[in-house]
């Protein structure tokens, strides 16, 4: 079993960073507004970064670390200048 840690960028244009073991299935439940409170009222949302992890253990760290970064690190991280998160 493979699992990820991810990030989605959200309607408001805010991000959000969880782990998963199905990308598909976990993107289309936080589409759903099934997935977490803080996705439910910012649909949709897009899958903008996914990093395999070894297994669960090392996705939740991977989390942390990456909800440690300031904003700007973080759309470094998915490739985005900070001129561009405001689009």
């Amino acid at each position: 079993m493979s699992w990820f840690c991810y990030i989605l960028r959200c309607a408001d244009n805010t991000l959000y960073c969880g782990i998963t073991n199905d990308l598909e299935k976990r993107l289309a439940a936080h589409n759903d507004g099934t997935a977490s409170k803080y996705t439910r009222v910012r649909v949709p949302v897009e899958l903008v970064f996914a990093e395999p992890c070894a297994d669960r253990s090392s996705a939740s760290k991977r989390e942390m670390e990456i909800k440690g970064l300031s904003r700007a690190k973080k759309f470094a991280l998915i490739g985005l200048t900070v001129a561009a998160e405001n689009q």
